[in-house]
């Protein structure tokens, strides 16, 4: 008998005839054979209602309570799945994060999972019962309820699908599986049947949100096949493991793309050991992450420093910045937040030559200048100006053929 952990998020369980849509398709799952256990979200639209009320209350809510406060958004969808499932004459019973026992660290509001206790759910499902299990919650050692910061129940899910040693962890969504790139974008984008681990942890980290990044690098670590399904259609959706299938074919298996970035440069830095750190140490200390980095030296042995910042974070980098530049000696500083980073990514990469170029070539006959470029094995990052996404990533999708069924 095969198990699995099926997860649906927010939108899945949105009201009750959606959580009752889901009742049956587990249903029909055990009718199978299949062993089930489910984690669920919060109904949609019921964390932020949460959130609005804790800062009604207080400017600047206390993580503890504040953990407490949004642990109950899910407590009501276990318990209404639960009770759905029952009403088809299925055996069901629901689950907190802490009568499980998912153990995390103290981290409150982005906890992480330290260990899970099964005992429990390997009974239940021994009795031929359905176990519902809150996504997004843990407890600490003290007993203190914690939640797993964006996308935990993604986390949950992989987590115990890793730990009962599940067949598959499948994703239920709204979408119906990883696409090449966005349809909005790229009306033209298809669906794949599967991809690996890699391409999708850099998809991920890269702008694609169809997974929380955590929980694809959870499932990387401890091997555990994960499908992205759809709640509201039928279909195989896309499965993602290790295994590599049609590399040879393949060369791109998709185009990544993120909105959200900023670029700074600091003009006419001394070039001398120790400069790098002493621009990016102060950024690094108001926890600004970093992605995309720049050095260019010139004839009169001075530097260019260019990095990538969130867009959020830029007004915030470049104060410190500018603060910076003036004990350094630096002769300037200048800013922009009106570009976006477009990535190819694909495993296809280690054994070809000429991707790059390609790319390249490609951008150019359509008059996309690139601003910056970031290299990894299995992908290729450039910064361009924000009005050129979306011509970007359509040139890139026809160039390398994505949207080619396999």
């Amino acid at each position: 008998m095969a198990l699995y952990v099926h997860k649906y998020g927010g939108t899945s369980v949105g009201d009750i005839s959606r959580i009752k849509n889901v009742a049956e398709r587990i249903h029909k799952a055990r009718q199978r054979g299949d062993d089930v256990v489910v984690v669920v979200s919060a109904m949609s639209g019921e964390t932020n209602k949460l959130v609005a009320l804790a800062q009604a209350v207080q400017e600047r809510p206390n993580p503890r309570e504040m953990d407490v406060l949004l642990s109950t958004g899910e407590q009501v969808t276990i318990a209404l799945l639960a009770m759905a499932l029952q009403e088809r004459g299925c055996p069901a019973v629901s689950y907190t994060g802490w009568q499980v026992r998912i153990l995390s660290d103290a981290s409150h509001t982005k906890a992480r999972i330290e260990d899970i206790d099964t005992d429990e759910i390997i009974a239940d499902l021994a009795c031929g019962k359905v176990v519902v299990v809150a996504g997004f919650q843990g407890v600490t050692e003290d007993g203190d309820i914690t939640t797993l910061g964006r996308g935990g129940s993604d986390t949950t899910a992989v987590a115990l699908a890793a730990v009962l040693k599940a067949d598959e962890c499948l994703i239920y969504t709204d979408v119906d599986g990883v696409y090449t790139t966005d349809p909005r974008v790229e009306p033209r984008a298809r669906k794949l049947d599967r991809i690996t681990f890699e391409e999708m942890l850099e998809m991920a980290s890269l702008g694609s949100k169809v997974l929380q990044i955590r929980s694809v690098e959870f499932a990387g670590k401890y091997n555990v096949p994960l499908r992205v399904v759809s709640s509201f259609v039928e279909g195989s959706g896309t499965l993602i493991s290790y295994e590599e299938v049609g590399v040879e074919k393949a060369l791109i298996s998709g185009i990544a793309f993120n909105r959200d970035e900023a670029k700074l440069t600091v003009q006419g830095v001394p070039d001398r050991p120790g400069i790098a750190s002493k621009i990016l140490g102060p950024i690094a200390d108001a926890n600004i992450e970093i992605d995309m980095i720049v050095q260019n030296v010139a004839e009169d042995q001075t530097t260019d420093f260019t990095f990538t910042v969130n867009r959020g974070d830029y007004k915030k980098a470049m104060e410190i910045l500018e603060n910076t530049t003036k004990e350094l000696g630096a002769k300037h500083v200048k800013g922009d937040d009106k570009i976006v980073k477009v990535s190819i990514v694909g495993v296809g990469m280690r054994s070809h030559a000429g991707i790059a170029s390609k790319m390249f070539d490609a951008l150019a006959r359509e008059g996309v200048n690139i601003r910056m470029i970031s290299t990894s094995e299995i992908k290729i990052s450039v910064v361009v100006d924000e009005k050129y996404l979306e011509l970007a990533v359509r040139t890139l999708h026809e160039a390398f053929g994505l949207e080619q069924s396999e």
